[in-house]
């Protein structure tokens, strides 16, 4: 394939990115000349930074523009994406501040590290490139395997961030593979050029080159294993369980957001001609994600253990809307990643309130009679329940009826039936939590009061998870001006 283009270095495709990089060398020199006093202030400004550069893409235009030689590309779906992955990011600093503090690991790292994520995750969403796409995933990737860690005199934060790293190259490894075999059998590592290439194979009829389709395959791993989906899942309990709880709520959202949103840019838009050829893989990943998810938590009796096989069914039930590979199922996903980020930094808000003579519990037990003592608590606690089993008129049912709309539409009836089945599985574990507090005998009662972070992000969560129903437009109106902006950008 023909790659012979000018090349482009306008930056102002790219400004939200630029503010990002920017913003984190300050931090650095400040962190550091700051240092013995932690991160105290400098969280705020991270959030503030986070927010500040979402507004800008809000307020921005939203034209497509591909730059930097290439390799970036800004469009509506990248601007949605974003918005969504700064806020989670946001929003998880605002859950950590207090934890960090209570565990004395109050360290200007911690919101450093988050914020060159947040960029790397920015730069996946724009990736017009293999190379971007590496560069952007593993930016991303090395801040994670740090924060991971952070705790790094706890024996299980360590542990998690090791397993992490470890099984992260192994996926690294088997992306670049994958990569290369794309590059070597077609002569680009573009996604315009490979889309153009292959749309003129797809009108005179040449099937797709065996060894981009094995590429393609081994991309497709690299990419389940950012995503935590099955066979890809091995390290996501023992690493959520692991991690500081505010990483895990950090990886829960913002970094699944990315990686989902990667996967939809590289198979619809260089692949997108070939949807019969990846759609299999999709089927298989989603009806193995959503069956694990749903029987995996059962048994759970640490709560972080079981968000971290919830996380894995709902990747499931996200990839239903691409399998279906239209505009609705990018749209329907769209919407289901907007829902899920709210759900899941909202749970995590109220494990974080789990806290009992000066130290954080995590077991579901620790529950028990929760309304009769901190009635708020466990009002907000079973909204998020009630929203990931997908029980209307709450936020998680809309999320999970468009997506299966889209498969219904697109003739995976089947698809969207073990949808519906597992999710009637996967209500089990959290009605049961709804049980646990509302009806189980009442054990002492948690510390307080909890911080201000934590009760703003909970109490906002909790409405826009009860409140969906009432303003929905602005979210499905930005979520199909995304979806459509993937399907026509060259």
């Amino acid at each position: 394939m023909d790659t012979a283009s000018p090349v482009v270095l306008n930056l102002s495709s790219a400004l939200p990115e630029v503010v990002l990089f920017l913003s984190g060398l300050v931090l650095l020199v400040v962190g550091a000349l700051r240092e013995g006093e932690g991160a105290k202030g400098l969280s705020p400004f991270a959030v503030l930074v986070l927010l500040v550069v979402a507004a800008m893409i809000l307020g921005g235009g939203q034209t497509a523009m591909v730059s930097l030689g290439g390799h970036f590309i800004f469009d509506g779906f990248a601007a949605f994406t974003k918005v969504v992955i700064l806020v989670a990011a946001a929003l998880s600093l605002l859950l950590a501040r207090d934890y960090l503090i209570d565990e004395k690991v109050d360290r200007f790292e911690f919101p450093l590290l988050v914020l060159f994520a947040a960029l790397g995750m920015c730069m996946m969403v724009s990736a017009n490139s293999f190379i971007a796409l590496y560069m952007g995933l593993e930016l991303q990737s090395l801040a994670i395997y740090v924060l991971a860690a952070f705790q790094r005199d706890t024996l299980r934060s360590s542990e998690a961030g090791l397993k992490y790293f470890v099984l992260g190259s192994l996926a690294s490894g088997m992306l670049l593979y994958g990569c290369s075999l794309v590059y070597g059998f077609t002569g680009t590592l573009r996604f315009d050029t490979l889309a153009a290439g292959f749309a003129i194979q797809g009108e005179r009829g040449i099937d797709l080159q065996i060894g981009a389709l094995v590429g393609l395959t081994f991309v497709a791993a690299g990419l389940a294993f950012k995503m935590a989906a099955v066979p890809f899942h091995m390290w996501t309990p023992d690493v959520y369980e692991g991690a500081p709880t505010p990483v895990t709520a950090f990886m829960a959202s913002a970094p699944k957001v990315a990686a989902i949103a990667l996967t939809l840019r590289v198979l619809m838009q260089p692949f997108g001609e070939w949807t019969d050829e990846w759609r299999q893989i999709v089927v298989f990943i989603s009806v193995a994600s959503m069956i694990l998810g749903a029987f995996a938590a059962i048994g759970q009796t640490n709560f972080k253990r079981l968000m971290a096989y919830s996380g894995i069914g709902h990747v499931g039930y996200a990839l239903i809307g691409l399998a279906a590979g239209t505009a609705g199922g990018i749209y329907g996903v769209l919407i289901y990643l907007v829902i899920y980020v709210a759900m899941t930094l909202g749970t995590f808000a109220c494990i974080m309130m789990m806290r009992r003579g000066g130290r954080y519990v995590e077991t579901i037990g620790d529950l028990s009679g929760l309304s009769t003592r901190q009635p708020m608590m466990a009002l907000a606690l079973a909204v998020f329940m009630f929203s990931l089993a997908g029980i209307p008129p709450l936020a998680g049912f809309f999320g999970k009826l468009y997506v299966f709309m889209a498969a219904v539409d697109a003739g995976l009836v089947p698809l969207a039936v073990i949808g519906v089945v597992t999710s009637v599985v996967g209500a089990y574990y959290y009605l049961r939590i709804v049980k646990v507090m509302y009806f189980d005998e009442p054990t002492e009662a948690f510390d307080g009061p909890n911080g201000l972070g934590l009760r703003l992000v909970a109490a906002g969560t909790a409405v826009f998870t009860v409140a969906f129903i009432l303003l929905p437009g602005p979210f499905l109106n930005a979520a199909q001006n995304a979806a459509a902006a993937l399907m026509t950008t060259p």
